[in-house]
């Protein structure tokens, strides 16, 4: 198994560069997907997050009301910690779960958002970055996500530089380019980590 740490800036294009991994093959272990199943209604998450901030935070049907929740801790670094001290750990516990249930040969790709951030990029055999110039960032999400340029240019400003990603990267992607442009280099990296999950496999047999 070939564990791959997958991140990239806001309007970088990381989900489209995920997309295709899972075409060619890869598992995929979305965090962001897993931080919002673990605080599902019925979820112990959930009790846990609404002992902390009080049932104000969940909406009429029962469910999170996350922007009345984002609107608390991102105002405040000790709430966001608390928040984290909850989220954090379930998500790491499915992963590893979905992790153990994938196939010995598998290439297992992690989509991290906040990798270089949260200094994660140890705990993968390679990190991948998606990187893109922050005027194409920009655009994206102004065109395609329909962000006022102040949002988008706050949201940018609050993660890692893309001096800082690029430098835990161990393979870096760049997305500055047509969709076909970006698909080739998508299939020339898959070959690569495909390439290394066969080595480490054959290593393992090796070594018993």
């Amino acid at each position: 198994m070939l564990t791959v740490g997958l991140t990239g800036g806001i309007g970088a294009g990381k989900s489209e560069v995920s997309r295709l991994f899972v075409r060619h093959g890869a598992v995929l272990i979305d965090a962001d997907r897993i931080a919002r199943e673990v605080v599902a209604p019925g979820t112990p998450g959930l009790a846990a997050v609404v002992d902390a901030f009080g049932a104000g935070v969940l909406a009429a049907d029962g469910s999170l009301d996350r922007p009345r929740l984002g609107s608390i801790v991102f105002a405040d670094p000790e709430k966001l910690a608390v928040l984290n001290s909850i989220v954090h750990p379930l998500v790491g516990a499915r992963s590893r779960e979905l992790e153990g249930a994938a196939a010995e040969d598998a290439v297992v790709v992690h989509d991290v958002p906040l990798l270089t951030e949260n200094g994660l990029a140890p705990l993968y055999d390679v990190v991948v970055v998606v990187d893109a110039s922050p005027e194409t960032q920009l655009d994206r999400l102004v065109r395609l996500r329909g962000m006022t340029e102040e949002d988008a240019r706050a949201r940018m400003a609050a993660q890692a530089t893309r001096e800082q990603r690029r430098e835990i990267a161990d393979i870096v992607i760049d997305n500055d380019v047509p969709l076909d442009a970006l698909e080739k280099r998508v299939a020339e990296v898959w070959d690569d980590l495909a390439r290394r999950a066969r080595h480490r496999g054959a290593d393992a047999e090796g070594a018993e």
